[in-house]
């Protein structure tokens, strides 16, 4: 078994990074912390919390990609919402959108309950799922230069594309401001449509 390497990542400091590119690419939020540190990092209209529905994130994302093609879509979630929800990396695969990035922040712990170990912890490589499930680009970040040179992958239509990113434990505050569901996906949808969605 290969030596496993310590996580000295920062998750907020990873999501402010890819998000600073963002423009007006189309975010997907996994449940709990994902919600969290991407509120913190900055609200925005594109941005859709998804605050329950565990497991669900990546096939949001696929949804949102086959539906806007020309927009550059991004889940970001963490591990144990990813692990919930493994066969979507084979429907992702074998549908093939070029504008879809998933981005799991992997600390290798449920933090929503209770820092139980995932099985990420075990040495399941879900980046390697991932290839196997025939996405174009996969990969894990354990550093600062891996980061610096996977962000621009995951703002670039050659996809799908899935990054793993090895984050330490640290655990952040647990608010954000939005968190009606009806006010999210109405204000999501009035962003992505304008007037025609609710016409």
């Amino acid at each position: 078994m290969a030596k496993k390497i310590k996580a000295t990542l920062d998750r907020r400091a990873c999501i402010n990074q890819i998000l600073a590119k963002r423009g007006d690419a189309l975010i997907v939020t996994g449940l709990g912390s994902s919600c969290y540190d991407v509120g913190a990092a900055g609200d925005h209209p594109n941005t859709f919390y998804l605050w329950g529905g565990m497991g669900a994130a990546a096939m949001v994302g696929l949804g949102l990609a086959l539906a806007q093609p020309k927009r550059q879509v991004i889940v970001i979630t963490g591990d144990g919402e990813m692990l919930m929800g493994l066969g979507a990396l084979a429907t992702i695969g074998t549908q093939g959108p070029r504008n879809l990035a998933i981005v799991v922040i992997d600390n290798e712990l449920y933090s929503e309950t209770g820092m139980q170990p995932t099985h990420t912890s075990r040495g399941v490589d879900m980046a390697g799922i991932a290839k196997a499930a025939q996405f174009a680009r996969s990969g894990t970040i354990y550093t600062e230069a891996q980061m610096k040179s996977w962000v621009p992958k995951l703002y670039s239509p050659a996809g799908p594309a899935f990054v793993a990113i090895k984050v330490n434990n640290t655990r952040y505050p647990m608010s954000i401001r939005l968190r009606d569901g009806a006010h999210i996906k109405n204000r999501f949808r009035e962003a992505l449509l304008g007037n025609a969605a609710f016409d």
